[in-house]
């Protein structure tokens, strides 16, 4: 049936595919299809340009069609990698890097390298030296749900 469908269109096949890629990169967002309909729509100017040609058979645009797929992935790749970096809220859905740099007091002492501070309506159990309770503290880190902090 898709040999029949491709050679009804002819040349032309190639750009259906591609169009097909993009549209199909609507339903299934990803940016990924993109540069596989590219590569399909690539082809599809080679072979309005070779389709007479006897070299321009099915394998070969089979090749042409995964090497563009391939080149325009990479090339999507690069031009993708540095989107997204920049935000105004960094630490979005990482609450414990999102608490490094704020102060707080003790609210229990630091006994033996362990205690815990409140902040805002939550507990932290927090690492750092011996302080008594009451003192003011600065957050210098956090691993899981332990914060490290440092006298203010």
């Amino acid at each position: 049936m898709l040999a029949r469908i491709a050679a009804e269109l002819g040349p032309w096949s190639w750009w259906v595919a591609g169009m097909v890629l993009l549209a199909a990169e609507l339903v299934a967002p990803g940016v990924f299809l993109v540069w596989i309909g590219l590569g399909a729509l690539t082809t599809g100017v080679l072979s309005l340009l070779f389709w007479d040609a006897g070299f321009w058979v099915w394998q070969v645009q089979s090749l042409v069609f995964a090497a563009f797929s391939v080149v325009f992935t990479l090339i999507g790749r690069k031009i993708m990698r540095g989107r997204g970096a920049d935000s105004d809220e960094p630490h979005l859905n990482q609450r414990v890097a999102s608490l490094v740099g704020r102060t707080a007091t003790l609210e229990e002492p630091i006994r033996e390298g362990r205690g815990r501070i409140r902040l805002d309506d939550t507990w932290w159990p927090v690492n750092g030296p011996d302080l008594p309770a009451g003192t003011r503290i600065r957050i210098a880190a956090g691993h899981g749900r332990d914060l490290t902090v440092e006298p203010f």
